[in-house]
């Protein structure tokens, strides 16, 4: 690894950092529960640095506890917290319980928390020039005062850097879908990259699951507003991404992995990670490239991807892999 063009290249990942806290079996007295540090950014964060990128974190943190935990695991694996504030609001908890078929559900508490009460004034007045991209998504980018801050940062910094965003839609956090959608419209128009599971597709943008035609509207209406690339994810059956051209709209197919799930958590996360990783040590994460993008391209990323999410599939809890485990893997 080139460590000097590691530190030239930052991917800085916004939004929140908070702690899952996993339920289990009721025995009558209590529940079983264990807490660990969480949410989609953090998780994104932490996955990009243990592939080998530099990464930031540019996001609330709390001086409580669970602020200081969340502190020292972005550190302790390599991610900057230069762009990180720390404030004196408490951390927010997510509660997760896992379904039978392995997925998960999310309930969260955090009125009022680090993670959401950022604002403007908390924010870097400018990026480091090493900064070339960054990434949004998830509820910070729907709960005011934090969303209006990421989408200021958003606005300034689109056109000068690439711009990812998750939707990752959280109904429990943002149940009205109106402004939901309006601020993730707003989003959207600065975006360069979209990564969106057919879940947000469905639930936020009205596709119905196996509706490939109403799938391919709404990612070429996002092409159309400005993004270079769409990608869709559909969990065990792989990912499907679009490029813009003058020739028309091009269609990457990629497949799943067949492996034993532990649960999903931090599964479309690493996801997001792996497409950005693997771009970036492309030399493919800046508005030029991503302009040229080929199916080539694209494909390869995907499968990379989609490796590295299917290794935290296998783990419980968000254990993103590192980059050796990935290669290994491909190989």
């Amino acid at each position: 690894m080139n460590e000097a063009r590691e530190e030239a290249r930052m991917i800085l990942v916004c939004g929140e950092a908070l702690i899952d806290l996993f339920v289990g079996a009721d025995d009558g007295t209590a529940l079983d529960a264990r807490a660990v540090p969480g949410g989609s950014p953090f998780n994104v964060a932490i996955a990009l640095a243990r592939l080998g990128r530099s990464a930031g974190f540019c996001g609330g943190l709390s001086t409580d506890r669970f602020g200081d935990v969340l502190a020292s695991r972005l550190a302790r694996d390599g991610v900057d917290l230069a762009l990180a504030p720390r404030l004196t609001a408490s951390t927010t908890i997510g509660v997760v319980a896992r379904r039978p078929n392995g997925d998960v559900s999310y309930a969260f508490h955090g009125h009022g928390a680090a993670d959401r009460v950022i604002t403007s004034a908390d924010l870097p007045a400018a990026l480091p020039e090493a900064v070339r991209a960054l990434t949004f998504g998830s509820f910070s980018t729907a709960v005011d005062p934090a969303g209006a801050a990421y989408l200021a940062l958003a606005r300034r910094e689109a056109g000068r850097r690439v711009i990812s965003l998750d939707p990752n839609l959280r109904a429990m956090v943002t149940p009205d879908l109106a402004a939901w959608r309006e601020r993730m419209g707003d989003f959207l128009a600065l975006a360069d990259i979209v990564k969106a599971s057919a879940e947000d597709v469905a639930d936020g943008f009205g596709v119905a699951h196996g509706d490939r035609a109403g799938e391919a509207r709404l990612a070429e209406s996002w092409l159309a507003g400005g993004a270079r690339l769409v990608v869709v994810t559909h969990g065990p059956d792989g990912a499907r991404a679009y490029l813009g051209g003058s020739g028309g709209t091009v269609v990457v197919e990629a497949p799943g992995r067949a492996v034993s799930v532990a649960d999903t958590v931090g599964a479309g996360d690493t996801l997001h990670a792996g497409l950005l990783a693997r771009l970036d040590e492309r030399g493919l994460l800046d508005r030029d490239a991503l302009a040229r993008l080929d199916a080539g391209a694209v494909s390869d990323a995907l499968a990379y991807a989609i490796a590295a999410a299917s290794i935290t599939c296998e783990r419980a809890g968000a254990n993103p892999p590192r980059a050796e485990e990935v290669e290994a893997r491909l190989g």
